[in-house]
């Protein structure tokens, strides 16, 4: 069984945008310290469960919100735990000092701990429409287990400008249809990247990189092994980026029991298969590029096994110089690069009001 984060189980998928001379932080946030010698700033408070960010072209930033689950229908998980639905999920904006939630209504679940599974991640299309990664992640129990509001979990869905959102490619579907990895069939889009003509998704409980065109043809682009670490362990890809040299990097949480430095960045190059760019990580979820060509690698955790705190932020420069930015982080779920220049991250990303997002100085 594959094995994920509720928030990935249970991320850059940025997408690209223009340089702004905006400043979307507001100056008056309250700043702190958070390990190493980084000041950060607190620019969104009271998120529930924070996880993709992305700019938009007009300097905005979103964040997806998996929500805060609701009243049912509820499903049992394989390992015990009982998730219910809720219309909860949203995506928040923040645009020139002020905080907003943009859309709301999207699916979401969460269980009695507050974590949750819905919007993983967003890509912003341009002129205020967005794409929207709404995950899955029950385990390998088949899509119907979630009953009447089965058929709202495992797809794409296009944000318009008005915020009502619709689908437009069920990702689960393909899973469950040509399942390319072989193994248990289990689907948790999680990772979403925006191309000129069409997204990229990594899927977590796939255990694959899918290419979605804009006409909803899905093709799988690379699959991820799984590796032996006390037992069968699933790769868990959770985000993907493009590199300087245009290939793909996929950023891999791996499965239970999430042992520390077991995780690595892929490279992938459509037509081969992936290679291993970099290893030694623990649970990445996100990455993204610097304009200098510079890595940022977000790990969700950095103890021995499980999640156990904190979770960091790296860079790896160009010259492979790996350097830790910030830690003491909380549950991280995304980094983003500003057109500010500056770093942005969603913490505390498995918690309902809790989650933020903090600007960090370059």
């Amino acid at each position: 069984m594959r094995s994920i984060l509720i928030l990935a189980v249970a991320i850059v998928g940025v997408a690209a945008c223009e340089r702004s001379p905006v400043n979307p932080v507001s100056s008056a946030a309250p700043s702190r310290e958070i390990g190493t010698n980084a000041t950060t700033t607190v620019v969104m408070s009271g998120l529930d469960n924070p996880r993709g960010l992305a700019f938009g072209p007009e300097g905005a930033l979103y964040v997806a919100e998996a929500g805060r689950g609701g009243a049912g229908p509820c499903v049992l998980l394989p390992r015990g735990v009982e998730e219910c639905y809720g219309a909860t999920g949203a995506v928040s904006r923040l645009w020139r000092g002020k905080q907003v939630r943009i859309a709301t209504g999207l699916p979401s679940r969460a269980g009695p701990t507050g974590e949750a599974s819905g919007p993983h991640d967003i890509a912003l299309l341009g002129r205020g429409s967005a794409v929207v990664a709404i995950g899955l992640g029950i385990e390998g129990l088949p899509r119907s287990a979630l009953g009447e509001v089965a058929e709202e979990f495992g797809w794409l869905v296009r944000l318009p400008a008005s915020g009502r959102w619709r689908p437009i490619v069920d990702l689960a579907a393909f899973e469950f249809a040509a399942n390319p990895d072989g193994g248990p069939l289990d689907s948790n889009p999680y990772g979403l990247l925006a191309e000129p003509g069409g997204w990229v998704v990594a899927d977590g409980g796939a255990n694959a990189l899918f290419q979605v065109a804009r006409n909803g043809d899905i093709s799988t682009l690379a699959v991820f092994p799984s590796r032996a670490h006390g037992r069968a362990t699933d790769a868990v890809p959770t985000a993907v980026a493009v590199g300087p040299d245009g290939a793909y990097y996929v950023a891999e949480l791996t499965g239970v029991p999430f042992a520390a430095e077991a995780a690595a960045i892929y490279r992938v190059v459509p037509g081969q298969s992936p290679t291993v760019a970099w290893s030694g990580f623990t649970t990445v979820i996100d990455l993204a590029f610097g304009p200098d060509g510079s890595l940022y690698v977000l790990e969700h955790s950095t103890g021995p096994v499980f999640f156990a705190l904190p979770g960091r932020l790296l860079r790896i420069a160009p010259d492979g110089t790996r350097t830790t930015v910030l830690d003491g982080l909380t549950r991280p779920g995304s980094v983003a690069v500003g057109p500010d220049g500056a770093l942005y991250i969603s913490n505390h990303s498995t918690e309902i009001g809790a989650g933020e997002v903090l600007r960090i100085e370059p």
